[in-house]
């Protein structure tokens, strides 16, 4: 192959990654975004768009002064998603700060900052679709 093939050749492929890690990326933050705004807008349709069936919760959250945890399934996500914001007042201002730090073939790593606090995910590529397998968090 030729030094002009050559450069095509990595050109085209480079463009070609670039292109699927913009789409992944893409996919990625919608998830967390509808993840977050399940809470705020209490959306659950959201929740069961962005969280695997199997989702694995935890959190930690401080009250007169001592850290508790708290455990959560996908069916106790949808049940507060559901009333949260009745009891929260969520404006437009709320926070929905999204980084994500890696994103590989199959797996990515992100991290939220919300109304409540702040959230790590870990999150899985299955059957094409980017969901939410693994939340850590506190207030």
């Amino acid at each position: 192959m030729t030094k002009i093939g050559l450069t095509l050749l990595f050109f085209s492929l480079s463009f070609t990654l670039q292109a699927q890690t913009i789409h992944d990326e893409q996919a990625v933050r919608k998830a967390i975004l509808d993840y977050v705004e399940s809470f705020y807008q209490a959306d659950t349709t959201k929740v069961y768009a962005s969280v695997h069936p199997e989702l694995a919760k935890r959190g930690y959250y401080k009250r007169e002064g001592v850290y508790r945890e708290s455990k959560m399934s996908f069916a106790q996500m949808v049940k507060l998603s559901q009333r949260w914001n009745k009891t929260t007042k969520v404006t437009s201002e709320a926070p929905k700060e999204i980084n994500i730090f890696e994103i590989k073939d199959k797996i990515a790593v992100a991290k939220l900052r919300a109304l409540w606090g702040t959230d790590y995910f870990h999150l899985a590529k299955l059957d094409g679709k980017w969901q939410i397998v693994n939340v850590i968090w506190q207030d």
